[in-house]
C-alpha cells in the first residue's frame, strides 16, 4: 500500500533569478503534479523578464556533490534535465545518469527512474544559449540515458543542421533524431511556428496581388490556429493504439508574450507525470489505472494540457514577457489537448452527437444516450432485452466466432428485432458488419479503432450517419479519441471485472471524476466494469458518468425487468 508520501523528482538545471524559468518554474511544476520536488543547481543566472544579464556556472566538483547528497537521502523517480551551460557539468550529469542507471540495474528494479532531458541550448525566440562544445557533450554523455527528449524547433534544427519548414520535415527529423541522439523517445515542441520561419512566405492576395497578408504553402497554413507539438515514440505494441508511434499533440493557440519557461515547465510537469505512473507502479492496491498505466505520450498529454493552461493564464509582470501561470493537475476540456495524425487537417467532423438524459443544454439535433447500455454477447438475448421497458440501447459484443459471414447475419437479426421494438443497436468491433445492417451505431476499442481508422472505416461510418462509441482506459488514449470526436466515450474498468480480460487496473471512481473534467461536455461519458448493481451505479454517477455500461448486473440477474428499472432509477 501507498504510504502517502508523494513521489520525488529532480531538476538538474539552472536557477533563473527572475522566477520564470528554470529550477523555479520546474518545482512550481512538480509541485503542481503532486510531487516533492528537489534540485541540483547547474547554473546561476542574474536576469529579470526583459534579459539575462550574467551567468555563473559552478565548478562540477560542487554538482556532483549536489547530486551525491540527494541520493543518499532523496532518491528520484523521474528526473528533469535542464541548461547545463558548460561541457564539465555536461560530463558530469553524464556520469551520474550512467551511475543512476546502473544502480536501479543492480538493486533489481523493475522500474527503473525516468529521466527527461529538456536540451536547452536555443531560446523559444531562437537564441543560442550554450557553445558548441556543450551541445556535442550532452550528446555524447547526457542523451544517451534519456527517455524521452524534447527539443524545440530551433534546437532539433541545431541538432539536425537543417531547417524544419515542414510539418513532413519535422515528422522526418523527429525520427532521424530518435537515432541521432539514441533516445526512446521524443517530443518536438513548436509545430505552430512553421508559418513563422517558413522561408517561403508570400504577401498575396486571392488575385495575386500584393495584400500585406501571410499566405504561405497549404499544409503550413494549416498549422496556424494550433500549437502543435510532435511525439515520436520507438515502443511498438503487439496491437497499435492511435496514440502510438508518431502524432501530433494539438491544442488551440494563444498568441501571448507571456510564455517564458513553457520548454522547463513542460519537460518537468512530464517528469513529473511518469513519477506519479512509477509510484503508482509499485503502490497499484492504491492507485488507478489510468495511473498505473502512464507511458511517456500520456505524460506529453498532461503536460502540453498544463503549459496550455498556464499560457492561456500568464500575465506581465515585469516589463517584459510573463511567465507561464501554474495551475494544478490538468482538469478542464479547454486545455487538454486531442491527438491528431494529420496536423494540417482542420477540425474534424463530429460523429452522430449524443446527449445524456440529464443534460439542460442537449447538443441540436442530438439524440438521447440511454441511463443504461446493456452488453449482452447473443442474439437472444438482444431480443429478450429489447422487449424490456427501460431499454433504449443495446451492445451486442460478439466473442465466440470469428467468421465474417456468421458475424454479418447475427447482426442482421439483431438489428431486425431492434428496428421492431424502436431499441438502438451498437455493435462492438465489426463496423462493416453494423453498416451493412444500418444499426445505430459502433462501439470500438482502441487498437480496433486503429483498424478502423487505417480500413478508412470512420469515413464510412461518418458517410453513413452511425454513432460511434470509444473506450478509454489512458490520458493518451482519450486524447486520441478526443481528437475522432465521438458520440460518446468510455472509460473502464471502473472497479474490477470478470467479463472479460483487460490491460489495465480498475481506474476507481477517481478518475471517474477526473475524466468528465477532461470530456468536453457535449460528450456523454459511460462508465463501463465492475458496476454489478443499482448501488454502484448511483456512484459512478455522482462521479460524473451519465451512462453506466452493464453486463452481470442485467445478465445474471433472476429478475431482469426490475434490474433495469433499479439501474436506471439509480441512474
Amino acid at each position: 500500500m501507498s504510504s502517502g508520501k508523494p513521489a520525488i523528482v529532480w531538476t538538474i538545471a539552472g536557477s533563473d533569478s527572475g522566477g520564470g524559468a528554470g529550477i523555479q518554474a520546474d518545482l512550481h511544476a512538480i509541485h503542481a503534479f503532486g510531487c516533492h520536488g528537489c534540485s541540483a543547481v547547474t547554473c546561476l543566472t542574474a536576469q529579470n523578464s526583459q534579459g539575462v544579464s550574467g551567468v555563473h556556472a559552478p565548478p562540477p566538483e560542487f554538482l556532483r556533490l549536489q547530486l551525491a547528497s540527494l541520493m543518499e537521502d532523496l532518491s528520484p523517480r523521474a528526473v528533469k534535465i535542464g541548461m547545463l551551460g558548460t561541457a564539465a557539468l555536461a560530463q558530469e550529469v553524464g556520469a551520474f545518469l550512467k551511475q543512476l542507471k546502473l544502480q536501479s540495474s543492480l538493486d533489481n528494479k523493475v522500474n527503473k527512474p525516468w529521466v527527461v532531458v529538456d536540451p536547452v541550448m536555443i531560446s523559444t525566440s531562437g537564441h543560442k544559449l550554450i557553445d558548441d562544445e556543450t551541445v556535442e557533450a550532452m550528446m555524447k554523455h547526457v542523451f544517451p540515458f534519456a527517455d524521452v527528449l524534447t527539443p524545440n524547433k530551433f534546437e532539433a534544427e541545431a541538432l539536425l543542421g537543417r531547417t524544419l519548414t515542414t510539418p513532413q520535415q519535422v515528422e522526418e527529423g523527429a525520427r532521424e533524431l530518435l537515432d541521432k541522439c539514441g533516445v526512446p523517445a521524443i517530443l518536438l515542441k513548436g509545430g505552430h511556428s512553421l508559418a513563422e520561419t517558413n522561408p517561403q512566405i508570400l504577401l498575396l492576395d486571392q488575385d495575386g496581388g500584393d495584400s500585406g497578408c501571410v499566405d504561405v504553402d497549404v499544409d503550413v497554413n494549416a498549422t496556424m490556429g494550433y500549437a502543435q507539438d510532435y511525439f515520436l515514440s520507438r515502443d511498438v505494441r503487439e496491437e497499435e493504439r492511435l496514440c502510438d508511434g508518431g502524432v501530433w499533440l494539438r491544442s488551440d493557440r494563444y498568441d501571448s508574450e507571456n510564455t517564458h519557461g513553457t520548454g522547463c515547465t513542460l519537460s518537468s510537469a512530464m517528469a513529473s507525470a511518469l513519477a506519479l505512473g512509477h509510484e503508482a507502479q509499485e503502490n497499484s492496491l492504491s492507485s488507478t489505472g489510468a495511473t498505473i498505466a502512464m507511458t511517456p505520450i500520456d505524460a506529453a498529454c498532461l503536460a502540453k494540457a498544463y503549459v496550455a493552461t498556464g499560457i492561456a493564464r500568464g500575465v506581465q509582470l515585469g516589463k517584459g514577457p510573463g511567465p507561464v501561470v501554474h495551475t494544478g493537475f490538468p482538469s478542464t476540456d479547454r486545455h487538454f489537448p486531442t491527438i491528431v495524425l494529420d496536423p494540417t487537417s482542420q477540425k474534424p467532423v463530429a460523429f452522430r452527437p449524443m446527449h445524456a438524459a440529464s443534460s439542460t443544454q442537449p447538443v441540436e439535433d442530438s439524440v438521447c444516450l440511454g441511463k443504461i447500455l446493456p452488453i449482452v454477447e447473443t442474439v437472444d438475448w438482444v431480443e429478450r432485452l429489447a422487449r424490456v421497458e427501460g431499454v433504449t440501447d443495446i451492445q451486442l459484443r460478439i466473442k465466440d466466432t470469428s467468421n465474417i459471414e456468421e458475424i454479418r447475419q447475427r447482426v442482421e437479426q439483431a438489428q431486425a428485432t431492434c428496428t421492431k421494438v424502436g431499441v438502438r443497436l451498437w455493435i462492438n468491433d465489426y463496423w462493416e458488419a453494423a453498416v451493412a445492417a444500418k444499426c445505430f451505431g459502433v462501439h470500438v476499442g482502441q487498437e480496433d479503432l486503429a483498424k478502423c481508422f487505417k480500413a478508412n472505416g470512420l469515413e464510412v461510418l461518418q458517410k453513413e450517419g452511425l454513432a460511434l462509441g470509444i473506450s478509454t482506459h489512458s490520458f493518451a488514449e482519450l486524447s486520441a479519441a478526443l481528437g475522432i470526436r465521438p458520440s460518446y466515450i468510455s472509460l473502464g474498468p471502473v472497479f474490477g471485472t470478470t467479463s472479460k480480460n483487460v490491460a489495465f487496473d480498475p481506474q476507481g471512481l477517481k478518475t471517474v471524476r477526473k475524466w468528465r473534467q477532461l470530456i468536453p461536455p457535449g460528450i456523454p461519458l459511460v462508465a463501463i466494469g465492475g458496476i454489478n448493481n443499482a448501488e454502484i451505479a448511483e456512484e459512478v454517477k455522482k462521479a460524473g458518468a451519465e451512462c453506466v455500461a452493464v453486463i452481470g448486473a442485467i445478465t445474471k440477474s433472476d429478475d431482469v425487468p426490475t434490474a433495469v428499472a433499479n439501474l436506471n432509477h439509480a441512474m
